[in-house]
């Protein structure tokens, strides 16, 4: 017997950020799954970054390492999701993730045997650009099947949730296995953590989606989502913001490696601490908005937070003191972490299921692939050439300009 309204109704006003963990049995084993095997990802995240920098001693090859791992998303992320929108997401998202838990091995070994080198360590990074350009819009878009839309805004705050909770343990234990096994073993327990994500989506259990029939070439799929996307103003708008958002907000983290050693002082632990701070932020930034639900002005919260993220990046550029930059980077983390799931939460209800998972992978191509390539390069060749500061400065900088932009142009963002 299902409840009566008022009593979901009063659910989904709960203050509890885990109601939907604990009510929703498929949500629940996807976001166990998912958030143990993002603490092995951000381990190898962290653990790759300082190899990199150990390997090359070079700034731009950091830079470079990140955008060889996104050039893939990049270039295959649009043909991907016409797949994503014609395929069983479910399937194509475990078969996605037993490829990640190869190429994790793989990237342990050769670092454990000593074989690794800065080219084996960049094709290893472009052979999980490919893969992901296919896992990323999958698993975004299956949310919706995991937990129906009215809750997809609650669901898409506590997948971020996740995603900063294993921010703050990856880095946490990653310095913990790299002071006493070696980094090597960050990715040997990156690969372990893959066989949590795949056990609890081997579990999930989905009634049929209904059949869509396509019609026409994947390229006239891509062609239906890019004249939905410059047609319908308020998800045009939404892009924009995602795209400034991602390819200038991303150097500061592609170069944070630099900033804890030749501006900070630190060493590898330090570095890890630095990245536990964007965490505690983004964690919280998430249980926020989840615990918020429909009380909040989404679109006016949007504005908000680009604002205040782009004005705290400014601030982190400049200064020299460990001390301050951890508070700093609490900030970001929050700030970066509303304004990235009001985004996709926005685009996510407002586009139809028959494009959600091209307009995902278009999502996924600039959050991850243009960020990476664009942002992760540029900023690397930026720093390289003037210093780390002036690349997360300088791109903060237009962050802060676009959001002035936009919250003249596109009033309708704020009735969102």
């Amino acid at each position: 017997m299902s409840p009566p309204a008022a009593a979901v109704v009063a659910a989904r006003q709960s203050l509890n950020p885990f109601r939907l963990v604990a009510e929703n049995r498929n949500f629940r084993l996807f976001w166990f799954g998912q958030t143990t095997s993002l603490v092995g990802t951000w381990m190898q995240g962290m653990a790759q970054g300082w190899l990199a920098l150990q390997l090359s001693n070079n700034a731009f090859l950091v830079g470079l390492v990140a955008a060889v791992g996104a050039l893939p998303i990049l270039l295959l992320s649009l043909p991907a999701g016409v797949l994503v929108d014609r395929t069983n997401r479910l399937r194509l998202l475990l078969g996605a993730q037993s490829l990640l838990l190869a190429e994790a091995t793989l990237l342990w070994y050769f670092t454990w045997s000593g074989g690794i080198t800065i080219g084996v360590l960049l094709a290893l990074a472009a052979t999980a650009g490919i893969v992901s350009a296919v896992e990323i819009p999958t698993r975004l878009a299956l949310i919706v099947e995991l937990v129906g839309r009215d809750d997809l805004h609650d669901a898409i705050a506590l997948n971020s949730s996740g995603f900063n909770l294993a921010r703050i343990i990856g880095p946490a234990l990653a310095a913990i296995v790299t002071s006493t096994a070696g980094l090597a073993w960050c990715f040997g327990v990156n690969a372990l953590s893959f066989l949590a994500v795949l056990g609890g989506l081997a579990l999930v259990r989905l009634p049929e989606r209904p059949r869509v029939e396509h019609v026409g070439s994947p390229l006239d799929g891509v062609r239906e989502l890019f004249h939905f996307v410059t047609t319908t103003r308020q998800v045009s708008a939404l892009m924009q913001v995602v795209t400034i958002f991602s390819v200038f907000g991303i150097p500061y983290l592609t170069l944070m490696p630099v900033v804890a050693r030749d501006r900070l002082g630190l060493g590898a632990g330090g570095y890890g601490l630095l990245l536990t701070f964007v965490g505690v932020g983004g964690l919280a930034g998430a249980l926020l908005l989840a615990s918020a639900g429909r009380r909040v002005a989404r679109g006016r919260l949007l504005l908000g937070s680009s604002f205040a993220y782009s004005v705290l990046l400014i601030l982190f550029a400049a200064t020299r003191s460990p001390a301050l930059a951890r508070p700093l980077l609490l900030g970001i983390g929050l700030m970066m972490i509303i304004n990235s799931a009001l985004a996709n939460g926005l685009l996510q209800t407002l586009v139809p299921e028959a494009l959600r998972g091209r307009l995902m992978s278009a999502y996924s191509l600039i959050v991850v692939g243009l960020a990476q390539v664009a942002g992760s390069f540029v900023g690397g060749a930026v720093a390289r050439a003037f210093g780390a500061q002036w690349a997360i400065g300088g791109g903060a900088v237009v962050m802060l300009a676009f959001a002035g932009v936009a919250a003249v142009r596109y009033p309708e963002l704020r009735r969102l």
